[in-house]
Order: C-alpha cells, then sequence, then structure tokens
C-alpha cells in the first residue's frame, strides 16, 4: 500500500477531521476486501479562532492507492469418490478468487498419490465454459499447457474438471486420488509476500492468508459387479416321490446373484425348454410374484417353443433375483 505522507501547521488547533473515503462508502464486501486499485482520500480540517475572527484550514490530501490481495481456495465438488469403471472420468473443483483484484491462476494436476490402489492417466484440464456444472465434451474449455485460468475478478468462481483415464486391471473398490494445485500466476509464498508493482493499476501484489495456494483432492472408486446364475430343480412323481419319470413335475429354480460394488444394467434371464419336458403354462414365477406367458406389461414370458425370459432391469451389486417355473416329463 503506497502512502504521502501529510504535514500540517503546528500553530493550528485542530477541532475536526474529515474523511473522504466515497469510494468505500456502499460498496459490497468482497473476500479480499476493498477492491485492489481503489483510492482512498483523506484530507484533515481544522476550525480555530484569531483575533475574534473563526478561521479554518485544510491540510493536504492524502492518497493510499490499494493493493492487490493475492489469495485463493479451491475445493473439491464431488460428494464421495466419483464412481469410475475402466475408460474415461471426470472430477470437478470449484476454484475461488479471495483476493481483492483480477488474477489468474496457474493448474496443476497430480495423479500420482501416494496410497493409491491404482493411478489414472490424466487426459486434459477443462473450465466450465457454460457454467451448468457439468463437463460437456466439445463446449467446455481445454485448457492448453501450461493450464492457466482467464482472470477472474475478485469473488468470482470457477469450476474446473480434471479429464482422466481409468485403466484396465483394476480391480473392485479399489480407490485412485487426484490432487489439483492452483497457484496465483503473480506468485505465490508467505503470507506476507510482496510483489512490488505486480499488483492492479500497478500497485504491489501482496501474498494473503492462503499463500496464494490452495491444493484439493478428489477421488475415484473403480465399481464392478457381477452376475452369477445358480440352477436347481426339485422333482415330483406322480406317485408322491421324487423319481424322474413320465409324468413327473420338474421345479426348476434360477437364482440370479449380483455381487461386487457397482451395478449391472439390462439383465435378462433366458432358459429353454428341456427336450422331452413340456412347460406346464401359468407356472413362471419371479420372487414367488407369478408372471404371466405372454409378452406383455410384466417382466415374463414363457412358451414351449421360447422357453422363458424375465427382464429383470438394472440391479445393483448385492441382489439376488430367484425365477422358478415347471415342466412335465413327457410320457
Amino acid at each position: 500500500m503506497n502512502t504521502q505522507n501529510c504535514r500540517c501547521p503546528v500553530s493550528t488547533l485542530l477541532t475536526g477531521t474529515a474523511l473522504a473515503l466515497a469510494a468505500m462508502g456502499a460498496a459490497p464486501a468482497l473476500a479480499g476486501g476493498v477492491t485492489a486499485g481503489t483510492l482512498i482520500e483523506n484530507t484533515a480540517v481544522a476550525s480555530y479562532e484569531e483575533a475574534g475572527v473563526t478561521r479554518s484550514v485544510q491540510s493536504n490530501t492524502v492518497a493510499v492507492r490499494v493493493d492487490e490481495l493475492l489469495d485463493v481456495t479451491l475445493t473439491s465438488l464431488d460428494s464421495g469418490p466419483v464412481t469410475a469403471r475402466p475408460g474415461n472420468a471426470v472430477l470437478a473443483f470449484e476454484l475461488t478468487n479471495q483476493g481483492n483484484g483480477p488474477e489468474a491462476f496457474r493448474l496443476i494436476a497430480t495423479t500420482a498419490v501416494g496410497g493409491n490402489d491404482f493411478d489414472v492417466a490424466l487426459r486434459a484440464l477443462a473450465v466450465d465454459s457454460n457454467a451448468n456444472g457439468i463437463y460437456d465434451e466439445g463446449i467446455d474449455e481445454i485448457l492448453a499447457a501450461p493450464q492457466t485460468t482467464a482472470e477472474l475478478a475478485a469473488d468470482a468462481a470457477l469450476t474446473v474438471f480434471v479429464l482422466v483415464t481409468v485403466p484396465d486391471g483394476v480391480t473392485d473398490s479399489q480407490i485412485s486420488n487426484v490432487d489439483l494445485v492452483a497457484e496465483a500466476t503473480t506468485g505465490s509464498g508467505t503470507p506476507g509476500t510482496t510483489f512490488s508493482g505486480a499488483g492492479a493499476d500497478g500497485g504491489d501484489a501482496i501474498v494473503g492468508n492462503t499463500g496464494a495456494l490452495a491444493t484439493a483432492r478428489g477421488s475415484l472408486r473403480n465399481t464392478r459387479a457381477s452376475v452369477e446364475l445358480i440352477k436347481s430343480v426339485s422333482l415330483r412323481d406322480p406317485f408322491g416321490g421324487t423319481g424322474a419319470v413320465p409324468g413327473s413335475i420338474a421345479t426348476f429354480t434360477i437364482e440370479a446373484r449380483v455381487s461386487g460394488t457397482g451395478s449391472v444394467a439390462n439383465l435378462l434371464v433366458r432358459d429353454a425348454i428341456p427336450a422331452g419336458t413340456t412347460y406346464a403354462p401359468g407356472t413362471l414365477a419371479l420372487d414367488t410374484t407369478p408372471l404371466t406367458d405372454a409378452a406383455d406389461g410384466d417382466a415374463g414370458s414363457a412358451s414351449q417353443s421360447d422357453g422363458i425370459a424375465v427382464t429383470l432391469g438394472n440391479v445393483p451389486a448385492g441382489t439376488r433375483r430367484t425365477i422358478t417355473f415347471n415342466v412335465t416329463v413327457n410320457p
């Protein structure tokens, strides 16, 4: 902050002071205080009596130009580890200029973080050009190296996307952390560090409490789900026993088990009617709830020629669904 010294006559009796702070008057409070480059002007006024006459005198005006404060915060916008599979994934961060003047920030992403179960590959850094909070391929700006944002006004925030690729071969529930660093392009350092003449309107730039450097961590969790089908049969013969003879009823049970931490999509279970048997109409059921044989609004269908088909749809890991149907051993 640059100042000029003020000197008033020593014979003057100072009875009042006027502060001309018009530039500060009704301005909204900023995270970094008064806007960098603002002139704060100060003039003192004295009144006195001399030989029975009331007189007044003003001091010279002192002008103070507010220096630029360099401060930044960076936070992850993801509520927890981003669910990811091998392939492309996106991490989102919010960068906020906590200083009091326009400043650009240099971004550095680190994917090889100690303690990672696996490391992702960095594809690019991008900024949220349309401010919708979602990475839009071909719309959001990809930052060229060295990855640096445009100047942000005081208190302005920007969403930054870190685009990565999850490698093949990772196993279920493994975690990968990614660190993102934002540094003021003017400079960083110990709070109070001064960059002479580097601030707004030719003033100084002074490092604030954040050191003009911020780091945030995002993480990804690899999720995999798998399906296991377990099929069993129970028999009831015409004599009340469990023999497999002509006329016996065979009840087939198919249990679909989804394991892992993710989910599977469009799960469809099919089974053919075994040769030498005949489907027993109306016996198809899902979790003991009867299904119609026709291909209609429910999840299943069944016929002698096409077998049974049951649509389970999107199924999260940890789910078990049971399908049953009956056939009769042909005479």
